[in-house]
């Protein structure tokens, strides 16, 4: 099985709907930038969390030199963006962080915040109320001193009482020589089992070797109900380093994928990942980002069936999603890819590709002028870029992101992390029709929930079935670029108007079906037989 049509990188036209985005960073009450020196030319992610109960996406920002900031939703429903910045959000320190990722790491129902930084990591306990307390001594979480804190993911482990976390490090400043082939190994770190330590993390593993990561993900490859982590690396500063694989085994110590288990060798400029099952198989595709043209593997699946090994194939170019130049504007000089994020930006019920792009500061061999792409699925197979058409080609310097539905219309809106100048905010219009815009297809929102332990499921696949299509969604913590999210999973269904949905739990149990019209918000509790609808307030009340 291949995972797109091997025709969509020729001439086939578009038919679908290109969704129309503004810029209204400013007019929603927002500035931000990420700055500094050399540390911070990388790095520069953003959070979209529910901090307050509301269910309505709040965002923070990383911002290397200048402090990290906490903006609270105040849009209204269907309505312009709307943000305050919550200036006393927590008495941690709040400069030098590259990124962050939210997840609920104490099973209390609160989302906590894990800060990657130059120097000491943080992880920020949620109070509720947009309120945060340092938790990193709490959760005793050893010290990892003077890192370069580049990458994050966390997975939850079979009878593991909170989740594993991985923090991936990027150059060892300190070390003979730095940076060329000095990078950084990673920090691994288990929790206890039961209750009866007071130490939730007591000791910290090293990943070895490190290859200078931006980016990292715990991802289910090969659906075996325990996640695999997934490493993308800068060939920039590494010297004999690849793109990795490792094994985590219930109570095993990690290890590298080999050769000998079908690892091919890899080398690029390694900048994002992005995990998505495109032709909704059962196994998941990676967009790769780098310097020049992006990777889009797909499991050789006949490989794969004989052996079970980890054998991918790039199917990028034959795809149209290269992405290794920019697509308007004279320069023709090569593209720098960041943030790399699947979702279905125009509703049509198929997965769209965003990346956000920059040069990395002045680096005359590439592209000075990089506008971030929006590359949409077609029906023909492979993808089509509408970055020029639909109004997200800036002259900026992206580097992390996020793609979120922030007033809840329905429309999916997108936040950018810019180097040197004010964070890009595009409100999503809906779809360009004749001299207006009209709403895109229709849509489900869903949000998943169990008791005690892993409340957010993470781990868990979802499956969505209109007619005879089905897409799937897992939701899982990593990956981007310095940036994470949590909250609704959005699903786009095109003309359809009511859907079935089951949940494959992260224990690998399925949940009955539930029957579900579109356009609507879905909360799937475990354990209970039905669903229900979660209404946003309406604007103005």
């Amino acid at each position: 099985m291949t995972c797109c049509n091997s025709n969509a990188a020729g001439t086939t036209p578009f038919s679908g709907d290109i969704p129309v985005f503004t810029e209204q960073a400013l007019e929603a009450g927002i500035i931000h930038s990420y700055d500094g020196p050399w540390e911070y030319f990388v790095g520069g992610g953003v959070a979209v969390l529910d901090c307050n109960g509301d269910r309505k996406p709040d965002l923070f920002f990383a911002g290397g030199e200048s402090p990290a900031k906490l903006y609270i939703n105040q849009s209204d429903t269907g309505g312009e963006l709307k943000f305050t910045e919550n200036p006393g959000y927590s008495n941690a320190v709040q400069k030098s962080v590259t990124g962050a990722y939210p997840l609920d790491i104490d099973n209390d129902g609160l989302m906590d915040l894990a800060l990657l930084r130059v120097g000491r990591n943080r992880l920020l306990r949620g109070l509720g109320d947009c309120k945060f307390d340092h938790a990193s001594e709490e959760l005793k979480l050893p010290a990892a001193q003077n890192q370069w804190t580049t990458a994050f993911s966390a997975t939850f482990e079979p009878g593991l009482p909170y989740p594993t976390l991985v923090f991936g490090n990027y150059v060892n400043r300190r070390a003979p020589g730095s940076p060329w082939g000095t990078c950084a190994d990673h920090q691994l770190y288990r929790p206890v089992r039961g209750n009866k330590s007071n130490a939730i993390y007591p000791d910290s593993l090293s990943l070895s070797p490190g290859y200078c990561t931006l980016s990292m993900l715990f991802t289910d490859w090969n659906r075996s109900g325990r996640a695999s982590l997934r490493v993308t690396n800068d060939r920039q500063y590494h010297r004999g380093g690849e793109e990795q694989l490792w094994h985590f085994n219930e109570g095993a110590q990690p290890r590298l994928y080999t050769r000998n288990e079908g690892w091919k060798k890899l080398v690029i400029w390694g900048m994002g990942i992005a995990s998505a099952d495109l032709n909704a198989d059962g196994y998941p595709e990676y967009a790769l980002t780098s310097m020049g043209d992006t990777k889009l593997q797909h499991l050789e699946f006949d490989a794969f069936e004989e052996s079970g090994w980890p054998q991918y194939r790039d199917m990028a170019y034959e795809n149209g999603a290269t992405a290794h130049r920019p697509y308007t504007g004279d320069d023709l000089k090569p593209s720098t890819g960041w943030h790399a994020e699947f979702d279905d930006l125009n509703n049509d019920g198929l997965l769209d590709l965003f990346i956000t792009k920059g040069n990395v500061e002045q680096m005359p061999d590439f592209a000075s002028t990089d506008p971030d792409n929006l590359l949409l699925g077609k029906h023909s197979g492979g993808f089509h870029e509408a970055g020029d058409v639909s109004g997200i080609a800036l002259p900026t310097r992206g580097r992390g992101g996020a793609v979120a539905d922030l007033n809840h219309d329905g429309q999916l809106d997108i936040v950018v992390v810019n180097r040197s100048s004010n964070i890009s905010l595009f409100r999503n219009r809906g779809a360009r029709y004749l001299d207006r815009t009209r709403p895109s297809g229709n849509w489900l929102q869903i949000e998943l929930q169990q008791d005690s332990i892993n409340r957010n499921a993470i781990g868990a696949t979802i499956n969505v079935k209109s007619g005879n299509t089905t897409r799937t969604r897992t939701i899982e913590v990593g990956g981007g670029h310095a940036s994470g999210a949590s909250g609704f999973i959005h699903i786009g269904l095109g003309v359809a108007e009511r859907a079935t949905v089951r949940v494959r739990w992260p224990d690998g149990q399925w949940s009955a079906s539930y029957r579900a019209f579109a356009n609507n918000f879905l909360l799937i509790k475990r354990r209970q037989p039905e669903a229900s609808y979660w209404y946003p307030v309406p604007a103005g009340e």
